[in-house]
């Protein structure tokens, strides 16, 4: 009795890797649509193509917190030059910004605000430009793919 159950449970355990008709086992044929296909590089080739649109998108600018930073650090490292640790200044340059009031914040918002200004006129231009196609007429340097010439 014992190698009959033994027996059993590995039927069990391969009929879940197959399929199951009338209590029989049928091995899972998979369907000629998952092969390879020709529509494959033409779909990697526009992916390449938006890639390279995107990357020619304006950046997002800095919020304030980090033009603050990037003074505080300057200031920090000269009265500090024995700490080395981007943790430490960074620490530091938190506790600082949350201690300070909103008077002393107002120049680097401004900074932040002009500099958002900025970047929504040169994202709209950016929009602008790929819905009226001119990114399209330079398809022919999209699709290459190797770097160099020859």
């Amino acid at each position: 009795m014992v190698t009959t159950r033994t027996k059993m449970s590995r039927t069990s355990s391969s009929a879940s890797a197959s399929s199951k008709t009338d209590g029989k086992l049928a091995p899972t044929v998979k369907s000629e649509k998952t092969k390879k296909t020709g529509r494959k590089a033409k779909t990697t080739t526009s992916k390449r193509r938006v890639a390279k649109i995107d990357a020619m998108k304006p950046k997002k600018p800095p919020t304030a917190f980090f033009y603050f930073l990037e003074d505080f650090r300057k200031e920090y490292q000269e009265q500090n030059p024995d700490v080395k640790s981007m943790r430490d200044i960074g620490k530091a340059c938190g506790e600082k910004w949350k201690t300070m009031t909103y008077e002393e914040k107002v120049h680097y918002y401004d900074v932040a605000t002009q500099k958002r200004a900025e970047f929504d006129v040169a994202m709209a231009d950016f929009i602008k430009r790929k819905e009226s196609g001119e990114f399209d007429e330079a398809d022919s340097d999209f699709d290459d793919d190797s770097e160099f010439d020859g």
